[in-house]
């Protein structure tokens, strides 16, 4: 086959005059790479600018002289800025685009030591993309000069490179792994969530929103995002995480975005605050439904612009973090109610992550209780295990409809520290286990009423509802659940009043009972699957 060359003049490397025989004492690597012993080039294809044609004319009489096999093709090619990333690129496309390639009878090697690094990155991309359909040539001098130097020729063609392809493979099963904290996880949602997490954790700045119940993982995947982040050198801080519930009121703005001293009675010195803390790093703020409209509006300028005041301050301060934030409320709910704002919901919805609770991942239960005593028996240094009729009777009990998980992992992890605390030497028996499931039976129904509501609102928004209100929406809930449709479960609630009515939507009027109290969710569902 024909080997076909192509490649840019380069001005400085292969310039020369045809008067000055002290050209043939420098290395130029358009004349040096149809000097090799051992590759013979048949044509070359120099791209030269307008400018340079006598350079371009002079490289093509030596290359005539050192091999006088090789055929210099003089190809013009001007851009406005050879600097230029777009005009460069756009440029050889254009020639790659024209150019009668005829790969059944030759060969072709795309030179990328000569023109600006533009031109060699753009000329990488473009054989990489296969509109170059080459190998790239790379030459470079030898010890003594004036030699030809050595070359080398790189194959793109990654399908040969399995081990490689093998090893990016690796390292994003083990990313996604770490964000799991090392459980094989079996639930399919859940770990298509995690997929999808880790694509975006290492591949984007914007701010996440993580959504679901409370003690469904949140804090510890966000700490988990942050650490990935930090391992792939992302993120030069620290991981900053604040509950927006436990700063609510007057001394929010302060432990959000600072304040200077004297600012108010008991500033004694300057406060650097969280978000100024996060800088170059993650700053986790979990509940941020809890943040009142005031704190709500600093914190979307500073995701937007990464300047804020500081309370009680006239100059402004500069923080660049990635926000994630945590909630287990509806914020659509909570922006029709106007308890949270509708720019901040925007701004921070870009990527929403909803986790499911324990309840919803059961087949995760048996891997999530191997890591549970994992944990107790690292913190305390002493190994636990059950004894083969205990774990069955407990795992039957846990992925039961029985069991409520009402606080999601944070119950799973209390059940195992008292299991494994109470387990002599080490081993949790059957007697154990029993003493463990009336504890959460007992625990679950002490408020059946709360544990109904929970699974829908958290603590706080509970304690919002007049008890009148709660005993009517928890009797509500009970109907809804057992129901086979929103329609269904209408028609039993308002079954005197609708009597009195020419026309009825139980479901309707019932889905905006519920939006009432934020429970949109649950009213979607039954409307689906009735």
């Amino acid at each position: 086959m024909t080997t076909v060359a192509i490649g840019l003049l380069g001005t400085s490397l292969d310039s020369g005059s045809r008067k000055s025989a002290e050209r043939w004492e420098k290395w130029r690597p358009s004349v040096a790479l149809c000097q090799q012993d051992d590759l013979l080039i048949d044509r070359f294809e120099l791209l030269h600018p307008a400018d340079k044609l006598d350079l371009a004319k002079c490289v093509a009489e030596d290359i005539a002289v050192v091999s006088p096999e090789t055929k210099v093709v003089l190809r013009p090619f001007d851009t406005p800025n050879p600097w230029d990333f777009e005009h460069v690129y756009s440029a050889l496309h254009e020639f790659a685009r024209a150019y009668p390639f005829d790969e059944e009878r030759e060969e072709y090697l795309v030179h990328i030591t000569t023109g600006t690094h533009v031109a060699q990155i753009c000329l990488f991309l473009l054989t990489e993309s296969r509109h170059f359909p080459a190998k790239l040539l790379q030459t470079s001098p030898g010890g003594r000069q004036p030699a030809p130097g050595t070359y080398s020729i790189v194959d793109l063609d990654l399908s040969k490179y399995d081990r490689l392809a093998s090893r990016f493979g690796d390292e994003r099963r083990d990313a996604v792994s770490f964000l799991k904290s090392g459980i094989e996880t079996r639930n399919e949602r859940f770990n298509r969530l995690i997929d999808r997490i880790e694509q975006v954790a290492v591949h984007s700045r914007e701010p996440l929103l993580l959504t679901g119940p409370t003690g469904a993982g949140k804090s510890r995947l966000a700490r988990r995002i942050f650490e990935l982040k930090k391992s792939r050198h992302q993120v030069e801080g620290e991981f900053v995480e604040a509950n927006c519930a436990t700063i609510r009121g007057e001394s929010a703005m302060s432990a959000l975005f600072g304040h200077v001293k004297g600012s108010f009675t008991g500033a004694m010195r300057d406060r650097p605050g969280l978000l100024r803390s996060a800088h170059r790093g993650v700053l986790f703020l979990d509940e941020i439904g809890e943040l009142g409209l005031d704190e709500q509006a600093m914190l979307l300028r500073a995701i937007e612009e990464k300047v804020f005041f500081p309370l009680g301050s006239d100059r402004e301060v500069r923080s660049d973090f990635q926000l994630i934030a945590g909630t287990n409320r509806d914020l659509g709910v909570m922006v029709r109610e106007r308890r949270f704002r509708d720019d901040l919901l925007a701004r921070i919805n870009l990527w929403t992550f909803a986790l499911p609770g324990l309840r919803e991942r059961s087949e995760d239960i048996e891997p999530n209780l191997r890591f549970e005593l994992e944990q107790f028996a690292r913190r305390e240094r002493a190994r636990v295990t059950f004894n083969r009729e205990a774990r069955e009777r407990f795992l039957r009990f846990a992925t039961s409809a029985d069991a409520e998980w009402r606080a999601n992992f944070r119950d799973l992890n209390g059940a195992v520290v008292r299991m494994a605390t109470l387990a002599r030497g080490g081993r949790i028996t059957t007697e154990i286990v029993d003493e463990e499931i009336s504890r959460l039976r007992a625990l679950w129904s002490s408020s059946h009423e709360d544990s109904v509501l929970l699974r829908f609102l958290d603590d706080t928004r509970i304690a919002e509802i007049d008890p009148f209100d709660r005993v009517q929406l928890e009797h509500a809930l009970h109907v809804v659940l057992r129901a086979r449709s929103l329609s269904d479960a209408g028609r039993v609630l308002f079954a005197a009043s609708r009597q009195k009515r020419t026309s009825t939507n139980d479901a309707d009027r019932l889905r905006k009972y519920l939006a009432r109290f934020g429970i949109d969710a649950l009213a979607s569902q039954h409307a689906r699957s009735g």
